[in-house]
């Protein structure tokens, strides 16, 4: 029957059944198939991925220590659930006495009803490559996770030193995968493509959020229209797009390039609330403060002198020769034009 239900039948539940219907920790990749991958996390929280680890233990051997891990079959055979509970030491084979090899290590599963090999069970094991003069990994056998590559030189032996593992003969392959709809933290599988609009997942390498637009990884503060942080993106996805720019100055993107964000200027103006000195009058007042600093003001006249002017050394009557009648009297503190003074005749 096509419809398959886990944990419904009161008997003849099948292994593949149970598989197949699972929906815990699952990052799907397709309706049926979900990702292998090792499940994330450490006992002290610094670590992405701590399950599963392989480490040295001597010239020819590592130990790989204990973790839980996925391993996708076909669409049609499910997801198989896989842990080791205890840490497990492997023995590479010594090289060959012409050419390097690379051996995979991986987490295999054997299910005797998908591959008719007579055996239901899951190890640990090292898939021998092909010794070349330019050496390659061997294909992974099918229901199987890769954790590393290890490069095994020629004549390598415990007698003549063994693996180099000091020289980086080990190469971490392993990848994580997470419960559906989880965001998954990236290890080894950035450039895996997302599986549905809206998936996420958290890039340790390039340090921010991403979510799945159907065609490509985004990362998420471009896509809500947030601050992209500095260094993320080069071109802008729309106008009015912001991003900051070398760890301090705010940019935005008007359509064609990014330009240094200049905030609308606030101008407040008042042209009341000013009082002439003493001795003056006022003109106009017009005072202005931008962003919040300190008023400017214009006013005319301008303020009078802290003393006052100077008085003309005649008599305080004196006669105004430019007034517009002869002989008019002035009674402006004012002293007239040098060129045009006059003083009145004496009197008889």
């Amino acid at each position: 029957m096509p419809v398959r239900s886990g944990w419904l039948m009161p008997t003849g539940q099948t292994r593949q059944n149970t598989r197949i219907t699972n929906l815990g920790t699952t990052t799907p990749v397709n309706p049926l198939g979900v990702r292998s991958g090792i499940l994330p996390g450490t006992y002290d929280g610094k670590y992405r991925v701590g399950g599963l680890w392989m480490n040295s233990t001597g010239p020819m051997t590592a130990t790989v220590y204990h973790g839980k891990a996925v391993v996708q079959g076909g669409n049609t055979d499910g997801a198989y659930p896989v842990a080791l509970d205890e840490d497990i030491t492997i023995t590479f084979a010594d090289g060959d006495p012409l050419n390097d090899r690379i051996d995979l290590v991986v987490v295999r599963v054997y299910d005797n009803d998908a591959d008719a090999l007579g055996k239901y069970e899951a190890g640990i094991e090292i898939v021998k490559g092909t010794p070349a003069a330019v050496p390659a990994a061997p294909a992974a056998p099918a229901r199987s996770l890769t954790l590393f590559t290890v490069k095994v030189k020629k004549g390598a032996s415990a007698g003549t030193g063994g693996i180099d593992w000091a020289g980086g003969a080990a190469t971490d392959l392993r990848v994580t995968t997470v419960s559906s709809g989880g965001i998954l933290p990236v290890y080894n599988n950035a450039g895996v493509p997302g599986s549905y609009p809206g998936q996420y997942q958290d890039n340790d390498n390039a340090h921010f959020l991403q979510r799945w637009d159907g065609t490509a990884w985004v990362a998420y503060p471009k896509e809500i229209g947030g601050i992209a942080p500095s260094g993320t993106i080069t071109t802008g996805s729309y106008t009015g797009q912001y991003r900051d720019y070398n760890g301090g100055q705010l940019q935005r993107w008007n359509g064609s390039a990014w330009v240094a964000y200049q905030p609308p200027v606030e101008v407040e103006a008042i042209t009341s609330g000013a009082t002439a000195q003493a001795g003056w009058t006022l003109g106009f007042f017009n005072a202005r403060r931008t962003r919040g600093s300190s008023p400017s003001t214009s006013t005319s006249p301008v303020p009078a002198p802290t003393s006052p002017p100077p008085r003309p050394a005649t008599s305080p009557t004196s006669w105004c020769a430019s007034c517009p009648s002869a002989g008019a009297r002035s009674s402006t503190s004012r002293p007239p034009p040098p060129t045009a003074t006059a003083t009145a005749a004496p009197r008889s």
